[in-house]
């Protein structure tokens, strides 16, 4: 909402304050002021002109010369404008002007002609393009007859002026109008609200001679009120009506329906003007739209309505959308004659749903969607009437066509002082209580120690007593209320074990060289499923903003793997990313299952000490390594199955176990999908984060140094090559009992001397007894347990 400090005045009495003091005041008492925009934007000696003479340069087509008296002189300005014309009263900015944005106005010479000056358009003096009257909108702005040649634009043309942008909340629909944040200043400042007065002389035939009305739909439109005005003339408003309007974000068109609009601004009453003789049949009848009725509106665009949209009829066809914007059919035009004039309360709810169901959101709807007052339908009506006779010379016919069944009773709301003070934690005296309300002009009365509130149908927000609680302490001032601290225990903060896990895994995993990626949970939908752990349906969004974010992504592996490609375009040849974040799985019913996963992508070289010719590539073992350092840290025991994934190599891929139970993947990327990403070798990573985190781990528990040495044996065997080694280190740790606390794999080899499809994987065993040293007849009984369990499962000791 914009409000004209210069048009505020109009009603209330703001005491002289700087603008910015206002400002400053109505935010501390519950509305936001956005901005103070001063209108004249610091503009200095522009002045109204007349064009004395006006004819084409000699050498420019589009250019003509003009003689301009600016009060104590005639000067020469050259004007490109295409309406530019002798006889004009015009906006001048004379050399040395400064006008917005700081641009300064020097003499010049066009095509060899001396330019004294500048003639202005509206927006060359601040005026925003969408707010200039059409008929100006290519050109300069013709004052006025009555302007004062030489005198200041700044003060002939309104622009003396600071505009508040005010932030409203939904509910405070009251001040969407220049009367209600008179309301609202009068309360701040204790001042008294002076309401617009409408006097004009009323013909001797009455509106019901010359118009009916039916409403066919009254629990969308209990009250509906229309005037006729006849024998007007349509033409421009002056220009105090136009400069109020561009104040308040509108443009004006004519006097007809700028005075609606003007009413509308002052009162936040919609009203809509109808060419009467377009009605043709003298009858306004309101009631729903048929199914599939069509509509052509102010904007010239054809709309098929639905049997909930409430039209406005001439009770044959739609002359306008209740409440929303008017039909082409019936617009006021140059040649109008005799106007109807609506002013009229309609639902909320019907408003919303015609508005949403075609797109259109006008000043009028918006209104509407919040709730006007229903005891200001009439008063603006009458309003609206006083102007056009006034502007449009146009003659009122006595009375109204009303329909009205609207209750317009006020709410009463009752409250004690005792309720206000204990929600406040304050103090209030009950006479500031009644103080405030009164300066609200609430009706107040005090019975039995309690606040009997009637409440004004302005007000449609105050419904409870929390809500007068809220006026009280606004009023009272936000800043009177005392800070206290809580009277309860403290509890201290602290994480969760779920949280102090997290930061382990983050902590471990940027100490192994890996740095952090965060990318988006929107991706396309051939991209959702990729490298997905669990499958499931996917979920799209309604109304995406691009088809590669429509998407909620059931893996952190693709948008990973895009960074990993973005990186290594860039010369980037060694990259190693991890990424903690949700992905999104669609359980049974409309719910989501957002799990945390972790993921890991890595290419190029994890070791390059050049100094001492050392490299190392990443590879699979490399970051099984990392999974198990981090399995490690966190006290948790994984176990990895070979596997297949679609997208990773069928020979290089492994199923991550925990309990049984498989909580993620690690591989290679398959050799097309790395040429697709444009990788080299590329291993990747992705695990159920939230399955690893919630296990129970036990606490860490110190091991002294060993007193007493262990004993090794190594032991190479021959094995099918489809016998995995971790299948036979399970076999060995079995069999070991407790005095083995170590197996590792040391050899693998696969040359000559071997049988066809057989391997040869050598095992270090390590024995040890905390408690004494152990004989060679000990370790040889243990070990010979072992080697009976690897013969039994195929393996044979390679002699």
């Amino acid at each position: 909402m914009l409000v004209s400090i210069k048009w505020l005045k109009d009603y209330v009495d703001t005491q002289e304050l700087a603008p910015a003091d206002l400002g400053e005041k109505i935010t501390r008492s519950g509305i936001e002021v956005d901005a103070v925009i001063d209108r004249s934007h610091g503009i200095t000696n522009v002045v109204v002109g007349y064009v004395e003479s006006c004819i084409k340069h000699p050498e420019a087509d589009k250019l003509s010369i003009c003689q301009v008296s600016v009060g104590e002189e005639t000067t020469q300005i050259i004007c490109g404008a295409p309406n530019i014309a002798a006889g004009q009263k015009v906006i001048v900015a004379r050399p040395g002007a400064v006008l917005p944005g700081g641009m300064k106005i020097k003499k010049a010479k066009l095509r060899g002609e001396d330019s004294n000056g500048m003639i202005c358009s509206l927006q060359e003096v601040g005026i925003e393009g969408k707010l200039v009257p059409k008929a100006y909108a290519e050109g300069i702005y013709v004052l006025p007859e009555d302007a004062e040649v030489g005198s200041d634009v700044i003060t002939n043309f309104d622009l003396d002026d600071t505009v508040l942008e005010l932030d409203l909340t939904p509910n405070r629909a009251d001040a969407m109008s220049m009367l209600g944040v008179a309301y609202e200043v009068g309360a701040i400042l204790s001042e008294e609200v002076k309401l617009p007065e409408a006097t004009y002389t009323e013909s001797a035939d009455t509106a019901e001679s010359m118009l009916t009305l039916n409403v066919d739909a009254p629990d969308a439109n209990p009250l509906y009120v229309a005037k006729v005005i006849r024998n007007i003339e349509v033409k421009e408003s002056p220009m105090w009506l136009q400069q109020r309007l561009m104040a308040a974000g509108v443009r004006p068109l004519n006097n007809v329906v700028d005075v609606t609009n003007y009413v509308l601004m002052e009162y936040g009453q919609p009203l809509h003007a109808f060419d009467y003789d377009s009605l043709k049949t003298g009858n306004i009848t309101v009631r729903n739209a048929k199914e599939g009725e069509k509509i052509t509106t102010l904007d010239d665009t054809e709309r098929a309505l639905s049997a909930h949209n409430l039209v406005i009829t001439n009770g044959e066809e739609p002359v306008a959308l209740a409440g929303v914007m008017g039909g082409a059919n019936s617009e006021v035009s140059d040649s109008t004659k005799t106007i109807v004039i609506e002013s009229a309360y309609f639902a909320s709810g019907s408003i919303r749903q015609t508005s949403k169901d075609h797109g259109l959101r006008s000043d009028a709807s918006s209104r509407y969607e919040k709730g006007v007052d229903p005891n200001r339908v009439i008063p603006a009506a009458e309003r609206a009437a006083s102007l056009i006779a006034e502007l449009a010379g146009g003659e009122v016919l006595a009375g109204s066509v009303i329909f009205d069944v609207l209750d317009r009773e006020e709410k009463i709301v009752t409250v004690s002082p005792d309720f206000v003070n204990a929600r406040l934690g304050m103090k209030i005296p009950f006479e500031d209580m009644m103080e405030i309300l009164e300066r609200l002009k609430f009706n107040t009365d005090a019975v039995n120690g309690q606040l009997v509130i009637s409440v004004p149908t302005r007000r449609q927000d105050i419904q409870i007593e929390e809500d007068i609680v809220e006026e009280i302490a606004r009023l009272y001032g936000y800043d009177e209320i005392p800070a206290t601290l809580p009277e309860t225990e403290a509890t201290p903060g602290g994480l969760t074990p779920y949280q102090e896990k997290r930061r382990i895994v983050r902590r471990y995993l940027e100490g192994a060289g890996l740095l952090q990626a965060t990318t988006y949970s929107l991706t396309s939908e051939k991209s959702a499923t990729q490298f997905a752990l669990t499958e499931t349906e996917t979920t799209k969004l309604l109304m995406p903003m691009s088809e590669e974010r429509s998407t909620l992504r059931q893996s952190l592996l693709p948008h990973l793997l895009e960074s990993v490609t973005y990186n290594t375009a860039r010369r980037m040849d060694s990259v190693a990313m991890y990424e903690t974040g949700a992905v999104f799985l669609k359980t049974e019913g409309e719910l989501l299952n957002e799990e945390e996963h972790l993921a890991i992508a890595m290419t190029g070289l994890w070791l390059d000490n050049s100094w001492q010719g050392e490299k190392k590539a990443v590879d699979f073992f490399v970051l099984k390594g990392i999974v198990e350092g981090l399995a490690a840290k966190l006290g948790v025991e994984l176990a990895f199955e070979r596997g297949q994934m679609d997208d990773l190599h069928p020979g290089r891929t492994a199923f991550i176990m925990l309990n049984g139970n498989r909580v993620g993947v690690i591989g290679q990327l398959h050799p097309t999908e790395q040429k697709a990403r444009d990788l080299k070798n590329t291993i990747v990573m992705e695990l159920n984060m939230a399955a690893l985190l919630n296990v129970e781990s036990e606490a860490l528990v110190y091991t002294p140094v060993p007193r007493y040495p262990s004993i090794s044996r190594d032991v190479a065997l021959v094995l099918s090559k489809i016998v995995e080694a971790g299948t036979i280190e399970t076999v060995i740790r079995n069999a070991g009992g407790k005095l083995l606390k170590d197996v590792r794999v040391f050899d693998l080899y696969e040359g000559d001397n071997l049988e066809e499809g057989k391997k040869s994987v050598a095992f270090s065993l390590t024995y040890f007894d905390p408690e004494k040293t152990l004989t060679d007849e000990e370790v040889t009984n243990v070990h010979e347990k072992v080697l009976s369990a690897l013969t039994e499962v195929g393996a044979e000791l390679r002699s």
